[in-house]
């Protein structure tokens, strides 16, 4: 191995409170992302009672309640859920762009990960088929990065 330092994300973080904020709208997907998003927390050992859910009504309402979340100061990492789905119009382009862009400025600004689990895609096959079973579900991706950036920060600090 080189001389340098290595640090990672790797193992399960203890005694840890996360926040999930997800969008209503098309709750069909959502509700699949946040199923899966929560039992992978839990499989890690993160007990329900340290998990804050917080429901809003579409993805361009998550950055807010992202936000007063890390603004209360008690999670180490807020994962978003969403679907936004491409319709005929450049809806999807405006709502994608600032639910992310939103995300990424608060992620930045208040140095807490936010892990952004909002499926964009063309069409509800491509967000039914990215909420399905555990190994292709962006909930349960989005658990796992969360998981791993609250180490990752624990262990720069």
């Amino acid at each position: 191995m080189a001389g340098y330092q290595l640090i990672s994300g790797e193992g399960k973080p203890e005694q840890v409170m996360i926040g999930i904020v997800t969008s209503r709208f098309n709750s069909h997907i959502v509700d699949r992302l946040l199923t899966a998003c929560i039992a992978t927390l839990v499989k890690a050992g993160i007990r329900e009672k340290d998990i804050i859910v917080v429901h809003v009504p579409g993805a361009f309402e998550i950055p807010v309640a992202v936000q007063r979340l890390v603004l209360k100061g008690e999670c180490e990492a807020v994962i978003a859920l969403g679907a936004i789905i491409r319709g005929e119009t450049p809806h999807f382009e405006f709502i994608a762009q600032e639910c992310s862009h939103g995300l990424a400025q608060i992620a930045l600004n208040q140095d807490i990960p936010v892990i952004f689990g909002v499926l964009t895609v063309d069409n509800t096959v491509q967000a039914m088929d990215r909420s399905g079973d555990e190994e292709s579900n962006k909930g349960a991706e989005a658990a796992k990065a969360a998981m791993q950036m609250i180490n990752v920060i624990r262990n720069i600090k």
